[in-house]
């Protein structure tokens, strides 16, 4: 039996029930993993409301990190006594112990622990299609980066000053812009208190930037439409404050023929090698000091529904972890 999260109905925090399932035996492409430590992740939050349905009852969480009990027929890349992460489909992380597909999960370095490891899954492999595989970005571009002091946010101020790239944040506290600076942020403006767009046009002298990457939805994205240069990349990858509206696909080339996407990390790691590849440079980028990542909260499985109520209130910095 293992103790698991699970909500009935979606809805807020008070959705979330403590029970004990059966954990059973992995199947051919299965593990069964013990957790050490879960992800919190605004994935969670968008199941939990419905934003993003699904059939209930269901567990919750999208990552975790633990040590691999048994493996089924056909898994050849971990073994009985790995330590292990991921964060991949379908949910159900925030637990015990789970059955689960082996294909995503990613043997996890002795140098990286177990909380480090459950924190850095989802938001480290994110930033990781962000740099490298969305659109080229190189030495010597600009980012404007909203949300920097959370999550994906501090692991994407450290990544893009490890490659060269100047990373300009947006936060809502300056003790919040000051943390993105001090993660490797050439700037970062208090959006409550500036006119954030006014100012991303004054610190690039007028031209923009060449990519925005923003998780925020609806309230940025207008906004960010303005803060980029012509030609440039606008990558929607969230929707923290809700999703962004229908718009006129024509104010793109109004704008200085902008490109658009709105992409998933599942798609990124669909692929066994991929995903594999992937979290292996993530990895890298951690063992080498590139990155370090920064656990701001910590809550106890059975304090789930604060957790939640701590992240969709924007009172959380870094990354969060459900510890087992």
């Amino acid at each position: 039996m293992a103790k698991t999260a699970i909500i009935e109905a979606h809805g807020g925090p008070e959705q979330f029930r403590i029970v004990d399932r059966d954990v059973g035996d992995p199947g051919p492409g299965e593990i069964r993993i013990r957790h050490h430590a879960c992800g919190l992740n605004f994935i969670d939050v968008y199941q939990r409301t419905g934003l993003y349905p699904m059939e209930l009852p269901h567990a919750l969480g999208m990552e975790a990190a633990g040590v691999v009990e048994a493996v089924g027929e056909g898994v050849t890349h971990l073994k009985p006594g790995d330590r292990a992460a991921y964060a991949c489909t379908p949910p159900g992380a925030y637990c015990e112990a789970r059955v689960m597909p082996a294909a995503q999960v990613c043997p996890l370095p002795d140098e990286i622990s177990f909380e480090d490891g459950a924190a850095m899954m989802l938001k480290g492999l994110t930033t990781h299609y962000l740099f490298r595989r969305t659109t080229p970005i190189v030495k010597g571009d600009t980012v404007l980066f909203h949300a920097a002091a959370g999550g994906v946010g501090l692991i994407a101020c450290q990544w893009a000053a490890s490659e060269g790239i100047r990373l300009i944040g947006t936060a809502g506290t300056d003790e919040k812009c000051a943390l993105a600076r001090d993660h490797g942020a050439a700037e970062c403006i208090n959006y409550r208190t500036e006119d954030w767009v006014a100012r991303v046009r004054e610190l690039t002298d007028g031209k923009g930037v060449d990519v925005v990457m923003d998780a925020v939805g609806a309230d940025t994205f207008d906004g960010s439409l303005d803060c980029l240069r012509p030609l440039g990349f606008m990558i929607s990858f969230g929707n923290a404050s809700g999703p962004v509206p229908p718009f006129a696909l024509a104010i793109l080339g109004q704008k200085g023929s902008l490109k658009i996407t709105r992409p998933t990390l599942f798609a990124h790691i669909a692929e066994h090698e991929s995903c594999q590849q992937m979290a292996a440079e993530l990895f890298e980028k951690v063992t080498s000091d590139d990155v370090k990542i920064r656990i701001g909260q910590r809550f106890p499985l059975e304090d789930v529904a604060e957790a939640h109520r701590a992240l969709e209130a924007r009172k959380t910095t870094g990354q969060t972890v459900l510890t087992i």
